[in-house]
């Protein structure tokens, strides 16, 4: 178990582990990008943009200085969208000692470079350290209420694993180790772009058939990617995978889910994009996710759709026809 954490990124998620963390008695620092912004978060005890009514532990440190943040720490967790990711580790890289092991919580895929998250890391920290990705259904405002909730942890080693796995377990938040961090990260990339596609049907009251098929058809475009990728079978059935997945495309929290029900509403999507102060992960990822699927030659009828809707101007009747008329074939 690790005793001395820092987080860096200040949003909801990061918000959620640092409660975690602290509640186990395991001293916490907490970094953000904009020091002004992290100012607020700590005179207020509470993030208001990212998880207002929830007060932060009283014993959880801020410290907006990047050297300082990194002081003493034995884990340090990254916590910061994913198309932000490489500019912030630059940006903290001279401050990051060689032997610290770090653990992602970023769900997505980097436009440029078509990289996971861990993959971005070690692009800028170098492939000697260890890296590890913490997923599955973690809605965070759940979790901060203190509803159960699961999730799993892959590392490029079996132990960092299980040291994370003990570091974050509690009695309302249950972690289980994987083996396979290529296919726990690229299911927490993709399920974003599916959860825009469970929003749009919300949104135009498509029904619970519709939502249905979604998931289990979206699960499988989750699958033949992360397959050709390299990925495990069975973590797609599993809390990152299957999940995950479930979780995103119900909630009423959801991000990605919003964005898509305001779309299917009928809002362009620069507009529902604006509707909120949050990262709509999936909105960027659909990007990555096309040209992984392009790269690899691996069919994504769904995420073309989704793609097609936002960044193309398609309207949602036309797309779903789309998909309603391929050439029929077996399951």
């Amino acid at each position: 178990m690790f005793s001395n954490i820092t987080i860096i990124g200040d949003g909801g998620m990061g918000s959620v582990c640092a409660m975690l963390l602290c509640h186990k008695g395991l001293h916490v620092t907490m970094w953000g990008y904009d020091a002004q912004q992290l100012k607020e978060i700590a005179s207020h005890r509470e993030n208001k943009k990212f998880l207002p009514g929830y007060k932060l532990p009283p014993v959880l440190v801020f410290e907006p200085d990047d050297e300082k943040a990194m002081a003493g720490a034995s884990l340090l967790v990254s916590a910061v969208p994913c198309q932000f990711t490489r500019r912030v580790w630059q940006r903290l890289k001279e401050h990051v000692p060689n032997e610290i092991p770090i653990v992602s919580i970023t769900k997505g895929i980097e436009n440029e470079t078509m990289l996971r998250p861990t993959e971005i890391l070690a692009d800028v920290l170098g492939t000697s350290r260890e890296f590890a990705a913490l997923s599955g259904p973690t809605i965070a405002d759940e979790i901060a209420s203190g509803k159960p909730a699961t999730a799993c942890v892959a590392g490029s080693d079996e132990q960092l694993a299980k040291d994370i796995q003990q570091t974050f377990n509690s009695s309302h938040f249950r972690v289980y180790t994987n083996d396979d961090i290529i296919g726990v990260e690229l299911c927490g990339a993709v399920k974003n772009v599916i959860a825009i596609a469970a929003g749009i049907i919300d949104g135009i009251n498509g029904g619970d058939n519709a939502k249905a098929a979604l998931v289990s058809r979206g699960l499988a475009e989750i699958k033949r990617l992360g397959l050709a990728m390299g990925a495990k079978e069975k973590t797609f059935s599993g809390l990152a995978g299957l999940g995950d997945l479930v979780t995103t495309c119900i909630s009423p929290h959801g991000r990605n889910r919003s964005f898509g029900e305001r779309i299917g509403t009928g809002q362009s999507a620069a507009d529902a994009l604006t509707a909120t102060q949050s990262v709509v992960e999936g909105a960027a990822t659909c990007e990555s996710v096309l040209a992984l699927a392009d790269k690899l030659k691996v069919e994504m009828p769904i995420t073309h759709a989704i793609h097609s809707v936002i960044t193309q101007g398609r309207s949602v009747p036309d797309a779903i026809n789309d998909l309603m008329s391929r050439e029929l074939k077996a399951e």
